[in-house]
């Protein structure tokens, strides 16, 4: 299990508002641009096809994905719940296999970013984890693992998780559907109030919730 009093760490002399902007800012090469979400399976069937159909689809995925998986798993590991068995869960809970997937190879590619980036023993802990083949090595949770070690409030880390993953979802919806630019950041004003919404929710949420 994690430990809250030690696995907590300055993020150095900048502190963690640098940190947390580099950790979330779309050019993070982690190769969120190459995955959907399974929001192009909507448009191949006619689903999503402008920017208010775009609209619905995202709200629905902050309010639901965002919120009863991702989120809720990032609020655990802050609680101190083991890092192996959040892994386990969400690999059972997360059944399309494209989300899935992409919450695998997202995250093991902010594992190996942050390892050299924002090294901790807790980051260290859940490599190992994932190398022996223990652990999936999920996005939300190596985002957590490194943004607690670097002293992010709990609240602040939800947020940024969960807009960035709006902004990355919303740059793919962009070139794909396609939208203007403009409309993108009309997307991105008009989500930021679920995005805010999201958070607070999470906070009330128990394990039954899970994945609900």
């Amino acid at each position: 299990m994690l430990n809250t009093a030690t696995d907590s760490a300055p993020a150095g002399a900048s502190g963690y508002p640098l940190a947390l902007q580099q950790l979330t800012d779309s050019a993070l090469p982690t190769g969120a641009f190459a995955h959907s979400l399974g929001f192009e399976t909507y448009i191949e069937r006619g689903l999503v096809h402008d920017e208010a159909s775009f609209g619905v689809w995202l709200g629905a995925f902050i309010s639901q994905q965002l919120t009863y998986s991702d989120g809720l798993a990032i609020r655990f590991l802050y609680e101190g719940w083991d890092v192996g068995e959040l892994d386990a869960m969400l690999s059972a809970q997360l059944l399309p296999r494209q989300v899935r997937e992409a919450s695998i190879k997202l995250g093991n590619r902010l594992l190996e970013i942050g390892s050299e980036a924002f090294p901790s023993p807790a980051l260290e802990r859940y490599r190992d984890l994932v190398t022996t083949g223990r652990a999936a090595g999920h996005q939300p949770l190596g985002f957590a693992v490194v943004v607690r070690s670097l002293g992010v409030p709990l609240a602040e880390a939800l947020a940024a998780y969960l807009f960035a993953a709006v902004t990355s979802l919303t740059q793919n919806a962009v070139r794909a559907i396609p939208l203007g630019q403009n409309a993108g950041q009309r997307l991105l004003r008009k989500a930021a109030d679920g995005v805010a919404a999201a958070a607070g929710r999470i906070g009330h949420l128990g394990p039954d919730d899970f994945g609900a």
